[in-house]
């Protein structure tokens, strides 16, 4: 945090010099008289005033206690509204003073770059942080004891955010031994010790009932005599704090369930945000998609269009567009093709499946094939963002916590689809999902169609 604030504090001087450079050496904008010139040794005290300025709102905005759990978005709202409060600020005070002849675009000057300035500060260190992880370093190794609604809770949260800096080696839960995704099944609660010591575990989340006092005092008592950290994840009634809703009542709190947000005005923006994207990218795309018709038709027999039958919101069923990809009939062939499924629980994903034509390799790898369901999201079988629209075979697979999946509308992309699409499990897609609907928001929505311009861009995991 230190080394952030010191390196935020030289970034913001800079940018102030560089301002004073480029109106008074430069002269960008209106040419100025040689009367009108001011040095920096004037303007010094002013840098440095906006810098202590700066520096204090960012920190009261949270800017520096969430540098582990932010994404490079969420630190960019928070750099654009507090420097803007800050130059505002910094603009009163100097100009009620006047103690020199300001030059008001200095200061739009400083606006501008010190939030670029701070904006590739922070892109360059989250890559650099996103390097060191991928090679193991930074990273904090955890172990999750309890697969319950907690524990789901837990991995869902860790497989949505990776920026967290978590890796998790496993779980360990005395109902359930079966993998989850990512997460092996190390055993029941009672290996603790062992585990912690195998796989030199830095924290332990501890995410049991309530109802398991005994077992959570012995699992702290055993982490503090082998030094690891651990934190415990509270059990109230199996809802998470973002699902709960506080009123107090002449002093005494209660305590209510908060319903999904993705409802009454909500819903109706929307879906309104759905609608006109999808008429304007069906519109502005009807060449290419004109395009793509021909080429399909002149590469391989068949409709150009197939229609699936697919799942959606409340477990209603709908008729699902897309290119076609593969050759005729492929659907017939999956049987045979099963036992070199790549994907794991009730989805079918093969790397070089056999029954994609010339043509459909290039719509996969670019995501083309795709572009037809803007018309599901126009007639409101689909939305922008949302969690995958599953087949009605997958569903009837499906465990008790995989249906949360279905309480909203299915999307043409989501997070699962720019975490690694393809590369991950079904169970990893479904915590993905689940996280989406728990902690919707239009700005995640936004956030989550920007993100997904590069995962296009550059095919990853799309196959």
């Amino acid at each position: 945090m230190a080394a952030v604030v010191a390196s935020d504090a030289i970034l913001i001087n800079l940018g102030f010099v560089l301002s004073w450079y480029a109106r008074y050496q430069l002269q960008l904008g209106r040419e100025l008289l040689e009367a009108n010139y001011v040095s920096y040794s004037e303007y010094l005290p002013v840098g440095l005033a906006l810098t202590a300025i700066l520096l204090f709102v960012f920190s009261t905005q949270g800017l520096y206690s969430r540098l582990r759990d932010g994404t490079w978005l969420d630190q960019m709202s928070v750099i654009v509204a507090s420097t803007t409060v800050g130059i505002a600020a910094i603009i009163v005070v100097t100009f009620y003073y006047r103690p020199f002849g300001l030059s008001r675009l200095l200061f739009l000057y400083a606006w501008a770059l010190i939030i670029f300035l701070l904006a590739l500060s922070r892109m360059v260190g989250l890559q650099v942080r996103a390097y060191l992880r991928r090679r193991g370093i930074g990273l904090r190794r955890a172990l999750v004891v309890g697969a319950g609604s907690q524990g789901l809770l837990v991995m869902q949260n860790i497989v949505a955010q990776p920026h967290l800096g978590y890796d998790v080696v496993g779980f360990l839960d005395d109902n359930r031994q079966e993998d989850i995704g990512r997460f092996p099944a190390l055993g029941n609660t009672e290996q603790v010790r062992a585990v912690c010591q195998q796989y030199d575990i830095d924290e332990v989340i501890i995410a049991l009932p309530s109802n398991s006092h005994e077992k959570i005092m012995d699992i702290l008592d055993c982490c503090e005599k082998l030094r690891v950290a651990f934190s415990i994840v509270p059990d109230f009634y199996e809802l998470s704090l973002r699902q709960v809703d506080i009123t107090p009542l002449s002093g005494i709190p209660m305590i209510g369930v908060r319903r999904g947000s993705i409802r009454g005005w909500n819903l109706l923006v929307k879906r309104a945000i759905d609608v006109v994207f999808s008429a304007v990218v069906l519109l502005v795309l009807s060449p290419l998609l004109a395009l793509i018709a021909l080429s399909i038709k002149l590469d391989s027999p068949g409709p150009v269009l197939i229609a699936q039958k697919r799942v959606g919101r409340g477990g209603r069923p709908f008729q699902f567009y897309k290119f076609r990809s593969m050759r005729q009939n492929a659907d017939k062939e999956i049987q045979a093709l099963q036992d070199q499924n790549e994907a794991q629980g009730p989805i079918f994903k093969m790397r070089n499946d056999p029954r994609c034509t010339r043509v459909g390799k290039i719509l996969r790898r670019t995501s083309l094939d795709e572009v037809p369901q803007f018309y599901n999201v126009l007639k409101g079988d689909m939305s922008l963002v949302g969690p995958r629209p599953p087949f009605p075979h997958e569903v009837e697979q499906y465990e008790d916590w995989h249906r949360r999946r279905l309480e909203v509308s299915p999307g043409l992309t989501g997070l699962w689809q720019v975490s690694g699409r393809s590369n991950l499990t079904f169970d990893e897609m479904a915590l993905l999902d689940i996280w989406y609907i728990e902690n919707w928001s239009l700005s995640l929505d936004l956030k989550l169609l920007l993100r997904t311009v590069p995962a296009v861009l550059f095919g990853t995991g799309a196959y």
